[in-house]
C-alpha cells in the first residue's frame, strides 16, 4: 500500500482497532459491547471491510469509502472517513475529489485549520472567482482564529516564547497567503495591504517579491525596484515560503533597466539594501532570542527598558525580586497594577527588594504610550524570554523570587483586599529575619 494511503488508513483505524501488525495489515476488530447500538456496530464492520477490501488500490479505497458513506451517512466516523478520502484523492491526483472532501470535512470540523489551508491551495489552483473568494474566506477564518488565540491556549510542551514565535510566523504566512489570493483576484489594494502586513510581522522575500510584481503591474517602477531589491537580499526561505533568487534578480534587472537604461548602479543599490537588512538584523546584543538563549538563571538575563536600553539582571543577585507580568490587551492586568504599585511603594526605601513590571506584548509599539498614560511608578521592562523561562502561562502573573533566584510565590489573584496582603506576606517571608 502506498505511503499516503497507509497514513490515511492507519489514522482512520487507530480509533477502531487496538493493535495492528507490523506489516500494516488490520488486526481483528474487537466485538462491540452490549452497550453499543447495533447500527454503530454494523457501521464499524462495514468500515473495516471498505478499508481492508481496497488492498493497495487508492482508487478502490475511494470507491469503497464513498459507498460506505452512502450506506451510513450519519456515521460517527464521518470526519475520519472524509480525511482518508482527501488523502486518497490526493494520491490519485484527483484535486476535484480532494477539494470536495476537504470542504466536507471543514463542514463538520470548522476548527481544522490544516484542512482549510489545503482547501485554499486547491481552490487557488482552480483560479475562478468563486473559488478564490472561498479560498480568501478560509484564510480569513484561520487568521482570525490565530489572532484570537491566547497564551493559555498554547500546547503544554511549548514555552511562552516559543508559542509567540510560532504565532508570529503563522500570522506572517497567513497574511501572505491571503495577499496572494487577493492578487489573483486583482484586488491589488487589498493584496498590497496584506502583503505589507506580512512583511511588517516578519520581513520575508516572498511578500516583497509579490509587492514588487504588483508595483510593476501598475508601472510604479521605483517601488518595484525597492521591493525586488528587498526580496533579493532577504533570505530565500522565510515564514511565507521560498523564492527563487535568480528569478528575483531577473525581475529586478528588467525593471532597473527600464528606469536607468542599463545595469549601471544596480550593484551599489543591492549592496546598500543588503547593508540595511544586515544592520537591522537582530544580533546577540539586541535580539532577546539570541541574547538570552543560553540563560540558565534569572540573573543571567538581560532585558530591555522601554527606551530600548539594556538592563542586565545580574545586579539583582541576592535581592528579593518581585515581578508582575502583563500586557496592554489584558484588562485584569490593568486592575492589578495599581495594587502592585501600592506594595512597591511600601518597599521603596528597602535596597533588598526590587520590583519590575514585565511586558509581554507581541506588538511593542503601543507599550510606552500605554505606560505613560497609566502613570505606573514601577520600572517597566520587556520580557525578552523571561516569561518563558519562568513558565508564565497566564496573565496577569506575579512572582516573588528569593535571594537565590528561586520562585517562592506565584499568583494571579486580583482580590483588592487579599492581593496586597498576600504579596506583602510573601515578600516578608522571602526577606526572612532582619540582617
Amino acid at each position: 500500500m502506498n505511503r499516503l494511503c497507509i497514513a490515511a488508513c492507519i489514522a482512520l483505524l487507530a480509533s477502531i482497532f487496538a493493535t495492528r501488525t507490523q506489516n500494516s495489515k488490520l488486526a481483528t476488530p474487537p466485538k462491540p459491547s452490549d452497550a453499543t447500538p447495533q447500527k454503530d456496530a454494523d457501521a464499524e464492520q462495514e468500515l473495516q471491510k471498505a478499508l481492508a477490501g481496497a488492498g493497495n488500490d487508492s482508487a478502490l479505497l475511494i470507491r469503497n469509502l464513498q459507498e460506505y458513506l452512502r450506506k451510513f451517512p450519519d456515521t460517527p466516523r464521518k470526519a475520519s472517513v472524509y480525511r482518508a478520502l482527501v488523502e486518497a484523492c490526493q494520491q490519485t491526483h484527483d484535486d476535484t475529489c480532494a477539494l470536495e472532501y476537504a470542504e466536507r470535512l471543514i463542514g463538520v470540523r470548522p476548527d481544522d485549520s490544516q484542512m482549510m489551508l489545503l482547501a485554499v491551495n486547491l481552490l487557488q489552483q482552480q483560479g475562478d472567482d468563486a473559488s478564490l473568494t472561498r479560498a480568501s474566506g478560509y484564510v480569513t477564518r484561520v487568521l482570525d482564529r490565530i489572532e484570537k488565540a491566547l497564551p493559555e491556549d498554547k500546547p503544554s510542551n511549548e514555552s511562552l516564547a516559543e508559542w509567540r514565535d510560532g504565532q508570529e510566523q503563522l500570522r506572517a504566512a497567513l497574511y501572505y497567503v491571503r495577499g496572494r489570493v487577493e492578487d489573483s483576484q486583482r484586488n491589488f489594494d487589498l493584496a498590497a495591504k496584506d502583503l505589507q502586513t506580512s512583511n511588517s510581522i516578519r520581513p520575508n522575500a516572498a511578500a516583497a517579491e509579490t509587492l514588487g510584481e504588483i508595483a510593476e503591474t501598475h508601472r510604479d517602477f521605483p517601488t518595484a525596484i525597492d521591493e525586488y531589491t528587498q526580496a533579493f537580499v532577504l533570505p530565500e526561505n522565510g515564514p511565507a515560503g521560498s523564492v527563487n533568487r535568480l528569478e528575483v534578480r531577473r525581475k529586478l534587472g528588467n525593471v532597473w533597466r527600464q528606469v536607468h537604461g542599463s545595469d549601471q548602479g544596480l550593484g551599489e543599490a543591492i549592496l546598500r539594501a543588503y547593508d540595511g537588512v544586515s544592520s537591522a538584523a537582530p544580533d546577540a546584543s539586541v535580539n532577546p532570542a539570541v541574547r538570552n538563549r543560553d540563560a540558565k538563571a534569572f540573573i543571567s538575563f538581560t532585558v530591555r527598558r522601554l527606551d530600548g536600553t539594556l538592563l542586565p539582571l545580574a545586579p539583582s543577585n541576592g535581592k528579593i525580586v518581585v515581578l508582575s507580568f502583563w500586557a496592554t490587551w489584558c484588562a485584569p492586568c490593568r486592575e492589578l497594577e495599581p495594587m502592585f504599585d501600592q506594595v512597591a511603594r511600601a518597599y521603596s526605601g528597602n535596597p533588598d527588594v526590587e520590583f519590575l513590571a514585565v511586558n509581554t506584548d507581541d506588538d511593542e509599539a503601543p507599550v510606552p504610550s500605554f505606560v505613560a498614560r497609566e502613570k505606573w511608578d514601577v520600572p517597566v521592562v520587556y520580557a525578552d524570554g523571561l516569561d518563558g523561562f519562568l513558565k508564565v502561562e497566564t496573565l496577569p502573573t506575579v512572582l516573588v523570587l528569593s535571594r537565590n533566584g528561586e520562585i517562592v510565590f506565584r499568583t494571579g489573584d486580583l482580590g483588592p483586599d487579599a492581593f496586597p496582603q498576600l504579596l506583602t506576606s510573601a515578600i516578608q517571608k522571602a526577606l526572612g529575619p532582619s540582617r
